[in-house]
């Protein structure tokens, strides 16, 4: 389960962190047409989204504080999404399939995100996983269910 996890988590947040830096490299491009889709001050939009990408695609990436992390991917995806790929109002049909896929692709990472967060931290094999190691969890996991059982047995013998 961890190395899927992991590799998963990889690309993912990768995936972002390419966005945000690609932000910073083609600012001027992208605020042109963040300008054309009525967005105000096109460059400082392209910029801070640039930096909620970057900061959330590295924090998924390594696993440092991946629910803040996942947190500025969201409010990137939520706010962006919507007034850039807004394909209900595109009249020639090309751009309107282009914009819709664009639009589904960023609800589908925003779904990932939101599963994202909800995973516990620490994460396995993240910078912040702090001092517990891999064993230890791994007895933690396989210990619980055995708890939880042991808690039903020990109400059936109360009643």
């Amino acid at each position: 389960m961890k190395v899927p996890f992991l590799l998963g988590r990889l690309m993912f947040g990768g995936f972002f962190l390419y966005s945000g830096i690609h932000h910073f490299k083609e600012y001027k491009s992208m605020a042109q047409y963040a300008g054309m889709k009525q967005v105000p001050v096109p460059e400082a939009a392209v910029l801070g989204t640039g930096a909620l990408l970057t900061l959330g695609g590295a924090s998924i990436l390594l696993g440092a504080k991946p629910k803040l992390g996942g947190l500025a991917i969201l409010t990137f995806l939520a706010g962006v999404s919507p007034t850039m790929h807004d394909f209900w109002n595109d009249k020639d049909p090309n751009q309107k399939q282009n914009n819709m896929v664009n639009f589904m692709k960023n609800m589908a990472l925003l779904g990932g995100t939101l599963a994202l967060m909800g995973v516990d931290e620490p994460w396995p094999a993240s910078v912040s996983s702090g001092s517990k190691d891999d064993e230890s969890e791994d007895q933690q996991e396989e210990e619980r269910p055995l708890r939880l059982s042991q808690r039903r047995v020990q109400r059936q013998q109360a009643a």
